[in-house]
């Protein structure tokens, strides 16, 4: 059985397992499926009904993490985590600080930024509270050497090249600032971009994100 990756390209989640797979040259199928559903092609393989999850030959699996894990542990070329115990848990750790401290901080401010909602003026505060001392805990970890984590390609640039333009482009809207620019992360990004991979779920993604607009704006009320 071919591995399968299910979800779509409008997600970072999505498309950080779907870089992976792509930079460690794994076979794999890809399968739209949309949340927002309780349908079972989705509820009976991700519990939670998120994106992304994978079809393995021994069953499903969902989480993001728990995705990346299992691609590192079960596909042996090209792997994007070190041998040595000690400089994959500092990409981990990355993975973990933009994830949980900017990226996760940062959503709640998507619906205004991006989707045409509002959010409170409490939950812009407290957001840039908490994402002013992800950023200053991020910077210390961050090398950018060229990559994230130092000379190597990671699973912590996975992380960062689909999570950090959607900080990166939040700050700007809500906060008319972007709170990343003491990084080199735009050079950075804009480095990354001319990899294959990262070009190819690029283009993916603004196809699957016009979809999902278009998909959004048929909904709303006339």
């Amino acid at each position: 059985m071919t591995l399968k990756l299910c979800g779509f390209s409008a997600s970072n989640y999505y498309n950080k397992i779907k870089l992976q797979l792509m930079e460690k040259c794994v076979p794999f199928e890809e399968e739209l499926v949309w949340t927002g559903n309780a349908h079972a092609k989705l509820m009976d393989r991700s519990p939670l009904g998120k994106v992304p999850f994978l079809d393995t030959s021994s069953g499903p699996i969902s989480e993001s993490t728990a995705c990346a894990e299992y691609i590192e542990a079960a596909y042996a070329q090209n792997h994007l985590l070190p041998a040595d115990p000690y400089a994959a848990a500092k990409v981990r750790e990355l993975v973990i600080y933009m994830e949980l401290h900017l990226e996760l901080v940062a959503r709640e401010l998507y619906p205004q930024a991006f989707f045409g909602g509002q959010v409170s003026d409490g939950t812009k505060e407290r957001a840039h509270k908490l994402l002013t001392k992800g950023v200053a805990g991020f910077a210390k970890l961050a090398k950018f050497s060229p990559f994230v984590a130092g000379p190597q390609f990671t699973l912590a640039d996975c992380a960062a090249i689909v999570h950090l333009p959607l900080v990166s482009s939040a700050c700007k809207i809500i906060y008319g600032e972007d709170l990343l620019a003491s990084l080199p992360a735009r050079d950075y990004l804009k480095a990354m971009s001319e990899r294959p991979a990262v070009r190819k779920v690029n283009e993916d993604r603004k196809a699957s994100t016009e979809i999902m607009l278009a998909a959004r704006a048929a909904k709303k009320p006339a």
